[in-house]
């Protein structure tokens, strides 16, 4: 099993704990990982992007080449369509239709969505909707967790218990939060 994974977006919609929640969930199964981030302005909502790499085998290098991304995870649109010349010809992008519109002359969203639509598989996923649904509009990167994980190679069941362990901390009703938004996410994937 080898799963190469671009989680892209900007800063402060939680790729690093989405990241994460992966890396705990894969290391949980017994697989390798590896991960490499790459910080823009994040206080600024600068793009941020984690190239994450997991692997029943060895795995040499925590960069991604050109053309071997099974998967764009992307919480921002404009921000999948950056990372494309990474995503394999048989991979698949999981967007969030919601645009993060951190530049003066951001492109129009219809654009983007074309863009993708005619770029690769793609699933669209109306993120900030199931969060608010799940109980908070910052459960939107689990959401996309969700929407995600049939591409991960990782079970329902490990993610889960990947989600809860990784919120542990901060109680039961955030965990359970998670969880919903994760369930939702999952559920809505329209690609299934």
């Amino acid at each position: 099993m080898n799963k190469n994974i671009i989680i892209a977006g900007v800063g402060g919609q939680g790729i690093l704990t989405i990241a994460g929640i992966i890396d705990l969930a894969a290391m949980n199964n017994g697989l390798q990982v590896k991960q490499a981030e790459v910080h823009g302005m994040s206080q600024r909502g600068g793009s941020v992007e984690s190239h994450l790499r997991i692997s029943d085998t060895e795995i040499y290098s925590d960069l991604i080449p050109r053309g071997k991304a099974d998967l764009i995870l992307s919480i921002e649109p404009m921000e999948s369509l950056r990372y494309l010349p990474f995503l394999s010809a048989e991979g698949i992008i999981v967007t969030a239709t919601e645009a993060f519109k951190n530049i003066a002359n951001y492109p129009d969203q219809q654009k983007i969505r074309n863009e993708i639509e005619n770029s690769a598989k793609h699933v669209f996923i109306d993120a900030s909707t199931l969060a608010r649904s799940a109980g908070s509009i910052r459960t939107f990167n689990v959401v996309m967790l969700g929407a995600a994980s049939p591409y991960l190679g990782i079970g329902t069941g490990q993610l889960n218990q990947a989600i809860e362990q990784y919120f542990s901390a901060k109680g039961n009703a955030i965990v359970a939060m998670n969880l919903l938004a994760f369930k939702k996410g999952l559920e809505n994937n329209k690609e299934l």
